[in-house]
């Protein structure tokens, strides 16, 4: 039997051969199913949570979930490549997980970039020179409609004051670890908070890249 071979990549396809199809690259998909009803089941602090009937396929579902505002993370490098990350008691899991600094989308009219900074200069007393997007992420799409967008930080220096913290974080704790350590940490199970784990593989792998490429 002879070996039939695709035409090699940038090679027009010969007679009575198709050229490959073009695969489009994975991405999520919107769906705007139709929501035929919904209310607020209940009205929470910070959060509500919230119930919709959806038309979905054939029939229709019901679905409770946190209604979210949406946040943004900041993942600040200093010169020497480490990164800050912060400790604080979070009651749902019993735990002072560390984190990166992250607040809520919860001011009319700021942008995802404005809460970052607002949100670096109030749990670290710290301002950036440098600010670049990392990545967005669903933190728990079966659960919450939260979108968390991530930065990094770079360019760090000393805000023109510091801020009074309450509550879980009044008494916050701050250190700066190398990427590798924060790394070796994930991998090892020490550090599980999920958007500090995105954060941290995100901004190693903007800078190694930046760093690979040829200056000019």
């Amino acid at each position: 039997m002879t070996e039939e071979r695709m035409p090699a990549a940038g090679v027009p396809a010969g007679r009575g051969q198709s050229a490959p199809a073009q695969v489009a690259p994975l991405a999520d998909e919107p769906v705007d199913a139709p929501v035929v009803d919904s209310e607020v089941v209940y009205e929470g602090r910070v959060w509500d949570v919230r119930s919709d009937t959806v038309a979905y396929g054939d029939g229709r579902i019901v679905r409770q979930y946190v209604d979210h505002p949406g946040a943004a993370a900041v993942v600040a490098v200093d010169d020497e490549g480490r990164v800050l990350l912060i400790q604080q008691y979070r009651h749902p899991i019993r735990h002072r997980d560390w984190e990166i600094p992250a607040g809520l989308l919860d001011k009319p009219g700021e942008s995802p970039l404005e809460t970052a900074r607002r949100e670096l200069a109030e749990e670290a007393d710290l301002v950036a020179s440098s600010w670049e997007p990392l990545v967005s992420i669903f933190t728990t799409p079966g659960g919450n409609d939260e979108i968390v967008h991530l930065f990094l930080a770079r360019g760090l220096s000393a805000a023109g004051e510091v801020h009074a913290r309450e509550d879980e974080e009044a008494d916050i704790r701050l250190e700066w670890v190398s990427l590798d350590d924060a790394i070796d940490g994930i991998f090892a199970g020490r550090l599980r908070n999920g958007i500090l784990t995105t954060g941290v593989f995100a901004a190693a792998e903007r800078l190694r890249s930046t760093e690979a490429t040829p200056a000019g």
